[in-house]
């Protein structure tokens, strides 16, 4: 999602083919809560996180949501998020969707530490500090390493994940469903012309995008569709590097999708040849995936036509129009 902002130095985050058989999917717990305290995030550093004193805590990049700092202590430095405004579930989303990329041992993600609730109101999440590198990480690097989170990342409930989420700050329903089609669109498209429709009386994107998710079945003829691990929001503000030059992504909107779905920000990740080329070499393409493609991009241009106004409804309703030519429908 374009506006998220940067975690570390560039995220503090909003509030951005076939699969190999799936391996069962472990339900996962409810992710650690602190007690409350005074502070509770120096309290967690200061005894689950090791530490025996903090050092410094900086400020990191901005955010118009959140607040970003690092903490250093003697035990090594921590990335921390608050927000006074909300409780703890959107932070407690965000770190299962760390958590379970983590988990693949694919691609670097920050691991998380702890979420909790502030003491006077509001909520933390404590992660992995990672230093970033002077540039942004190597395409052809990153294109084969999220092909690998991609196939290693399965679930046996089908689509969805364990807890709903946000798409930076629009809610995104994860209720599991063992179709694609409707779950994407029922959960993502009619969802969001949903809310376009509520929003701004937007009768026209709301209509035609039902008759699109009505008809949309043929594009997904002849091939098969398991559930994938997705970040969920790949643009370029989600995407950086280490300090040794290994692709980093950050601030997830995480659920199990078609990997094809992953590009649906693609239009402002900066994506090359290089990536597309070692992506497919481990995840191969499907047949059909041009014509999909701008059906995924429907999604987010929807959805920042739902958060910053109508600077994106063409973009949405000229995707709606030539699918339902295309279709016939």
């Amino acid at each position: 999602m374009v506006a998220h902002v940067g975690l570390i130095s560039l995220s503090a985050s909003l509030p951005s083919m076939p699969c190999l058989p799936r391996i069962g999917f472990t339900k996962r717990r409810p992710f650690p809560m602190a007690a409350l305290s005074d502070d509770p995030v120096q309290e967690w550093i200061l005894t689950e996180g090791k530490a025996t004193q903090i050092t410094g805590i900086r400020p990191v990049g901005g955010g118009c949501i959140n607040l970003a700092n690092r903490y250093d202590t003697d035990a090594g430095s921590f990335f921390v998020k608050t927000n006074r405004s909300i409780g703890p579930s959107m932070f407690e989303a965000e770190a299962i969707g760390l958590d379970a990329m983590y988990e693949t041992r694919t691609i670097r993600v920050p691991k998380p530490f702890k979420v909790g609730p502030l003491r006077n109101g509001g909520s933390y999440i404590i992660m992995e500090y990672i230093e970033f590198g002077s540039s942004r990480s190597n395409q052809s690097v990153l294109g084969r390493k999220l092909a690998e989170m991609h196939k290693a990342g399965k679930s046996d409930k089908g689509f969805g994940f364990p807890v709903n989420n946000t798409v930076g700050s629009t809610p995104q329903i994860n209720t599991w469903c063992s179709d694609w089609i409707q779950f994407y669109g029922e959960h993502r498209l009619g969802y969001q012309i949903k809310l376009a429709q509520d929003q701004y009386g937007d009768s026209t994107i709301y209509q035609n995008g039902q008759r699109l998710i009505k008809n949309m079945a043929p594009l997904f003829e002849d091939i098969v569709i398991e559930p994938c691990l997705l970040h969920g929001d790949l643009w370029s503000g989600n995407i950086t590097s280490d300090k040794n030059g290994e692709p980093v992504i950050l601030d997830p909107a995480c659920y199990y999708g078609h990997n094809e779905a992953e590009f649906g920000m693609s239009w402002c990740a900066g994506f090359g040849g290089s990536f597309y080329t070692s992506y497919f070499e481990v995840m191969p393409k499907q047949p059909g995936f041009e014509k999909r493609r701008d059906l995924y991009l429907l999604y987010h241009y929807l959805n920042h036509y739902n958060l910053f106004g109508s600077g994106y409804r063409s973009s949405a309703i000229s995707i709606i129009d030539d699918y339902l030519r295309m279709l016939n429908a």
